[in-house]
């Protein structure tokens, strides 16, 4: 009994190509989307970040490793991201802080893409923990309460409210004071529904590759039974 014990403990901490390649693409859309702030984008009458090309997909991620693995590998991947998020930003400003050559001319060019205010960064790393946290916590609650029915709708509304929070997060953190409320609000409502329409529009693709993953790996994995703690991340 005790052998069956350790066997099915190891299985389950057992991680798949598959579950490193997403967490792997999870994190670097996390760090791209980082790079690509500095630049706006006219999308029709809205002004976004360029960070919009690569930002829904990490949701999409969160959303395929919440349905196929469970809250728990959900919560890790979100905390890896975190952790290498930051660790590229601290490195970053460690270089923008750091005297560069005396024959080098591209110090401002290189501070302006790289650096990133104080204030900004931590609205940035607070927003994302948010959002992403509610994104795979709803989605796994629904996914339990629908008997894993309705893909579709769990994946587009976990969307909605991550989006909405992580916006609702890093807008007034970051500029409260720097510019209007009103401003704001029409910057967080163009966000949420460019990512959200993003999502949509994607969602035959990540449906398709949700199922082909899901029987690959012959699991599917319910919460009927976890903590949904955000700090319990060696439960895995």
């Amino acid at each position: 009994m005790l052998a069956n014990h350790v066997k099915n403990k190891m299985k389950n901490t057992v991680f798949s190509p598959a579950f490193m390649v997403l967490g792997l693409l999870f994190c670097v859309c996390l760090i791209l989307s980082n790079l690509l702030a500095a630049k706006l984008l006219q999308v029709g009458p809205f002004v976004l970040p360029a960070a919009v090309l690569v930002f829904p997909i990490s949701y999409i991620i969160n959303d395929c490793i919440a349905e196929v693995w469970g809250w728990r590998r959900a919560r890790l991947i979100i905390w890896t991201g975190f952790a290498m998020n930051f660790f590229v930003v601290a490195v970053l400003q460690l270089a923008v802080l750091l005297p560069g050559a005396s024959f080098w001319t591209g110090a401002e060019h290189f501070n302006a893409v790289f650096g990133l205010a104080p204030r900004v960064a931590a609205a940035s790393f607070l927003a994302f923990l948010v959002g992403s946290f509610l994104n795979a916590g709803i989605m796994s609650a629904m996914k339990v309460a629908s008997q894993g029915r309705h893909f579709s709708l769990r994946a587009v509304v976990s969307t909605i409210v991550g989006e909405s929070a992580d916006s609702a997060v890093f807008l007034p953190c970051a500029f409260l004071g720097l510019m209007p409320v009103s401003e704001m609000a029409y910057m967080m409502l163009a966000q949420v529904s460019a990512k959200t329409l993003y999502e949509i529009a994607v969602l035959p693709l990540t449906a398709r590759i949700v199922d082909a993953v899901k029987r690959h790996e012959g699991t599917d994995v319910y919460d009927t039974d976890v903590s949904y703690s955000i700090w319990r991340i060696r439960e895995i």
